[in-house]
């Protein structure tokens, strides 16, 4: 198949404006901005033929044109970013589109590979998206962001087959206080979709479902008009997985490049 991944960026976030353009300080003491991150994390994934930048914004643009990358202008009015994905369908072919949302710079390429390999043998699947187990220091850290009524990463549920049942900013399945399983039962849903083009274009026939609007969460809209998302479970491998939804992500996302020095 062919793989173009897509990376969905805007300005005018509410909760981080500006925030493709924040900058984060590297092991080497230098800075880059979120956007150049994620797209030289999409530059290591193999197998896959196209990389663009989609975004509304001529900042975000200069900047990602700036450091080499291929852009993509798409419209103000997209809702998010698999609405702006579907809008690049315009300008970009390709037998399967990758979102790699520009809030994930941490995002090992062996997650998207995944995601393709998935979506090569999963004829049921419109959609593919990856999720990690949680270990008991992420699972404390959605925890602590709840506590503090920050919203956090996502969680996802599944079934036996691997395909969503929901997923949620909330910490679900419950795990009662004191009572921490080993393996813990909590999936953190990694950011990045694999979807096929014409569950794009079905996406942007659908309105906003009750669950997504509730949520703030896209992916929903799917399960809401019963296409099938795939939840590929992926491993760590030692590297550590977050994303930056708020300003405080960032000492976190900092932390773990500092580590890596």
């Amino acid at each position: 198949m062919k793989t173009a991944i897509l990376i969905p960026a805007r300005y005018a976030s509410t909760r981080y404006p500006g925030k493709p353009l924040a900058e984060l300080r590297q092991a080497d003491g230098t800075t880059k901005t979120l956007i150049q991150m994620t797209w030289e994390a999409a530059r290591t994934v193999s197998g896959v033929a196209e990389i663009h930048v989609a975004t509304d914004d001529d900042r975000i643009a200069d900047a990602a044109r700036g450091f080499g990358a291929s852009v993509v202008m798409t419209s103000p009015e997209a809702a998010n970013g698999t609405e702006r994905c579907a809008e690049a369908l315009a300008e970009v072919e390709a037998d399967l589109i990758v979102n790699l949302q520009g809030d994930a710079p941490l995002t090992p390429p062996w997650f998207v590979e995944a995601l393709i390999e998935r979506m090569a043998i999963d004829g049921d699947a419109a959609v593919a998206t990856p999720v990690l187990r949680c270990d008991r220091k992420t699972y404390e850290m959605f925890v602590e962001d709840r506590k503090a009524d920050r919203v956090g990463g996502t969680t996802a549920v599944f079934d036996r087959r691997g395909h969503g049942l929901y997923f949620s900013k909330e910490v679900i399945p419950y795990i009662a206080p004191g009572k921490l399983p080993d393996p813990i039962p909590v999936f953190h849903h990694v950011g990045v979709y694999a979807y096929r083009p014409d569950a794009l274009r079905s996406y942007m026939c659908w309105p906003e479902g009750q669950l997504e609007r509730r949520e703030g969460l896209e992916q929903l809209r799917f399960l809401e008009n019963g296409a099938t998302v795939a939840c590929v479970e992926v491993e760590a491998r030692g590297r550590i997985f977050w994303e930056l939804n708020n300003p405080e992500d960032v000492p976190r996302i900092e932390a773990v490049l500092g580590a890596s020095r």
